[in-house]
């Protein structure tokens, strides 16, 4: 699919500003959206509600990265009362869950052309609930970050990505802590935030493969 250059771009549900620069780098008119304020305090940042931020902004490509926390195979222990299932389903936690996947396939269904949804693996209640199996799976190593995160994208009317810097081979000199940084974030207030944060190397990917040739 042929998209305009330079093209209104939306990434939803960031507040890092690192997808949206990668795209404004190039020239397109990026905008991102979350309901917090932006880190960067960028002027390009809609602080609002996903679907008001769609309505208004009306773009030609979509980028979401729809809240993982419930969703997110790592998490799926968390669905049963003490971490056991043996203890039965923990009803808040599933609430949470179902209320995550609706939002995930209502901005999804909202927006008809080109998108790309990012999160990581989903655990299979998730799946079924969002109706649809991932496009790929890609890692930081194959983006020029020698850490391992599996990163699951839905695409539509996109081209998958492709690595732009194997440095798989890297990884064999670091600590299990360094290739794993991610998981072994410690807990605290932006243990969320920061292990949800784009990697500079798949947002210049996302942008440089997905804006047409001109």
């Amino acid at each position: 699919m042929t998209l305009p250059y330079p093209m209104r771009v939306l990434i939803a549900c960031e507040c890092s500003g690192e997808v949206r620069e990668a795209f404004r780098a190039l020239g397109h008119d990026a905008r991102s959206n979350d309901l917090k304020p932006a880190e960067d305090g960028s002027s390009h940042h809609m602080q609002c509600d996903a679907f008001d931020a769609l309505a208004q902004w009306r773009p030609d490509l979509l980028i979401a990265h729809p809240v993982c926390t419930f969703m997110s195979n790592s998490g799926s222990k968390h669905l049963y009362i003490g971490m056991s299932k043996q203890n039965g389903p923990n009803p808040e936690r599933w609430e949470n869950m179902r209320a995550a996947a609706k939002f995930f396939r209502d901005l999804w269904d909202a927006f008809d052309g080109p998108k790309c949804f990012e999160n990581p693996v989903m655990h299979g209640h998730a799946k079924q609930l969002i109706g649809r199996q991932q496009t790929q799976t890609i890692q930081p190593w194959m983006f020029g970050h020698p850490e391992t995160k599996a990163t699951c994208l839905w695409l539509h009317q996109l081209p998958r990505l492709v690595p732009t810097n194997d440095v798989r081979h890297l990884m064999a000199s670091l600590t299990p802590a360094e290739r794993h940084r991610v998981h072994h974030m410690p807990p605290g207030p932006e243990r969320a935030t920061e292990r949800s944060r784009t990697y500079p190397g798949i947002a210049a990917a996302m942008a440089s493969q997905w804006s047409p040739l001109v």
